[in-house]
């Protein structure tokens, strides 16, 4: 194998998270969903395509999953869910990030 081939080996199709369209792997942006792309050890992604990945908030999202979390357990419809969520939002004020 060259070195070329191995950056196109994968052929993959992958769902994008946000609009459900499959794209192939390499038409595609990995979204980790704590912030950190890079530290790669032991982890999955999701992914992105490319139009949904440019239209996403690229801001840093510290304790964003422990919000999500908290906000889906025991939410039973979607509304429940974004009523929970907007609450705890609400509750912890601006982050320090934005202060």
């Amino acid at each position: 194998m060259t070195w070329s081939d191995a950056w196109h080996r994968d052929s993959t199709t992958v769902t994008c998270i946000a609009c459900g369209a499959s794209v192939a792997r390499s038409e595609a942006r990995e979204y980790d969903k704590y912030g950190d792309r890079w530290d790669r050890a032991e982890k999955s992604f999701e992914f992105l395509c490319k139009p949904c990945d440019r239209e996403r908030c690229h801001s840093p999202r510290d304790g964003l999953e422990d919000r999500l979390v908290e906000a889906a357990d025991g939410a039973e419809c979607q509304a429940a869910f974004v009523s929970r969520y907007l609450s705890i939002a609400a509750e912890d004020g601006p982050r320090a990030s934005e202060e």
